[in-house]
Order: structure tokens, then sequence, then C-alpha cells
């Protein structure tokens, strides 16, 4: 985090942006130890900068008017939604474990801005970091920057293939970037982690986004890649898993990580844990090794620890 936070900034309507221990104790008529012990459990939102306890003024607003009635003072529940970006094998595990849990992916800037506000029990990211490579380098900075304080955990998921997916045949003329010049190119939604790789990549090789035909965007992996099976596209920047079983070309271009940000509260709910249960099972590891281009070995790994 850069920059120094003050307790004091106001906010436009003349409110603390910040609050105090203090401050917030007096709000909530408790006692200041009380108040510590919230934020120690992870159960009110805060930041904690250079030793001291600060509490953003707009989110614990959403946190009093999602609290529970009755004389505790608890969290919001999140629905039991995944967000973030589409992925094929964490699809196939959400139906196939009978957990209960619903999906919304929306691509990962999305769902990691949906997870922040509580929208949601975890989010699928495959954000890379723009100073940095390799496959340890992805999602991990996202969420040091984001709003998501000590109350969730980074779990790792998978490795993917990504490059270029191609209409039949065209993997022979087609195996770069820069070949794409001319060609009908299928767009995923801006903020998606799909779209901000593809996005760096073009600028780091000195292509003008321009020299591509670009067809309407599509909502998520499946689709892109079905868009070039119909014929009404010649390539998207996708996941060797889903052009494969299409009987389309591919071309590996990156090595991507997949993780999930979970709430800790609700990693320890019976859904959640359902579901946990299922993917640490034999069935998700016999289906994942028939997905070409997928390495399941960094499942449940903790990558980052609020």
């Amino acid at each position: 985090m850069t920059g120094q936070i003050d307790s004091n900034t106001e906010t436009p309507q003349g409110t603390s942006a910040y609050l105090t221990v203090h401050e917030l104790a007096g709000m909530l008529r408790v006692k200041e130890r009380k108040v510590y012990d919230l934020a120690a459990a992870g159960e009110v939102p805060c930041l904690r900068i250079t030793g001291k306890l600060l509490f953003p003024a707009d989110d614990i607003q959403r946190w009093m008017t999602g609290a529970v009635s009755g004389g505790n003072i608890e969290a919001a529940s999140r629905p039991p939604i995944v967000l973030g970006s589409h992925d094929p094998l964490l699809d196939w595990a959400l139906r196939q474990s009978r957990a209960g849990l619903a999906s919304f992916f929306d691509g990962s800037g999305d769902g990691l801005r949906r997870f922040e506000i509580g929208e949601g029990i975890a989010a699928g990211l495959h954000l890379p970091n723009p100073s940095s490579s390799g496959p340890d380098a992805w999602n991990t900075h996202a969420v040091e920057q984001a709003r998501v304080g000590n109350t969730a955990v980074l779990i790792g998921w998978s490795i993917r293939q990504r490059g270029l997916i191609l209409a039949p045949g065209l993997g022979r003329e087609v195996r770069s970037l820069a070949d794409l010049a001319g060609r009908r190119v299928v767009p995923r939604q801006a903020g998606s982690g799909t779209q901000s790789l593809f996005d760096a990549m073009i600028k780091n090789e000195g292509l003008n986004p321009s020299a591509f035909e670009l067809t309407d965007v599509a909502p998520d992996e499946d689709d892109a890649a079905r868009l070039i099976a119909r014929g009404e596209a010649d390539a998207a920047f996708g996941l060797e898993a889903l052009a494969r079983p299409a009987g389309l070309d591919f071309v590996p271009l990156v090595a991507e990580r997949f993780d999930l940000l979970v709430d800790r509260k609700a990693w320890f709910e019976p859904q959640f844990q359902k579901f946990w249960e299922f993917c640490t099972g034999p069935n998700l590891a016999k289906h994942a090794a028939g997905l070409a281009g997928y390495d399941i070995a960094p499942l449940g790994q903790v990558r980052w620890n609020g």
C-alpha cells in the first residue's frame, strides 16, 4: 500500500473517511475492547496501518446496514455465490458437488470488486502482476491492493495453458499474436483477467489493437470458443481445455495461475465444506486429468493469508 492514510481525511460530505477505535466504539455504543475483538475476528471492515486500526467509514456504514438485529453485532452473511472468472473445472465442480453454491462469472476484476462488498463467498481470479512474471506472479498483488482486510484467504486451484484458440487449420498460419492482424478476434469484457493479459501482451509486443477485426464481446471462456466453432470468428485468447474438445487449433502462449479468494467465515460453513470435500476427492482429479492444459498441483495451497 502506497502513501499514508490519515484518519482525519475528510470525505466530500465533510465526514471522516476513516474511524478510530475510539470513534467506532462510540458509534456502536460498545467498549473499545469489543471493537478490537470484532477486528481480530475479521467481523468488521478495518485496515491496520503501522500497527494502528482504522475503519473505512463507508464500509462501516454498509456493515451496520446489513448487521443482524437482536443485540449482538455480527457481520452480514455473504450469499453462497462464487464470483469472478469462469473456469471450466470450477464450473463443473460447483455443479457436481451439489453443495448448493451458485455462480456469477463475469471476470476476475468484477469478481474481486463484488467480493470486496460482500456479494459472494469466493472469487476465481487469474490476474497477472504487471511488474513480475512466472506462475507465482498471479493474483496476490491484486488481492493485497483490494479492500478485503483480514477476512479472506487466497487458495490455489490450478495452472492453465492459455493461448490462441483458432479455427480448424488456421494453426498452420497463425503462430503468434502478430499473425492475428486482419483476422476476426473475439474480445473479452474489460477488466477480465483474460482481456487484461491480452492487452498487456499486445502492448509488450508493440502491436496495434486496431490491426485486429474485433467481434462482439464474449462474456466467458465457453462463448469465445463457440464463436470460433460456429465460424463467426477466427481466433480468441483462451484456454487449451476448451479448444481441444471443440476440434479447434491451439497455440500455447502462457501458463497462468488460477486461484480462489475465499471468505474465512464461509470456508467453515457446511456448503463450502461440502464443495471442498468434493474438490479434494478422486472425482475432481479424474476430471481434471481429462482436461488439456490443466495442472491441479496447486490445489489447496495457501497463496495469501489476510
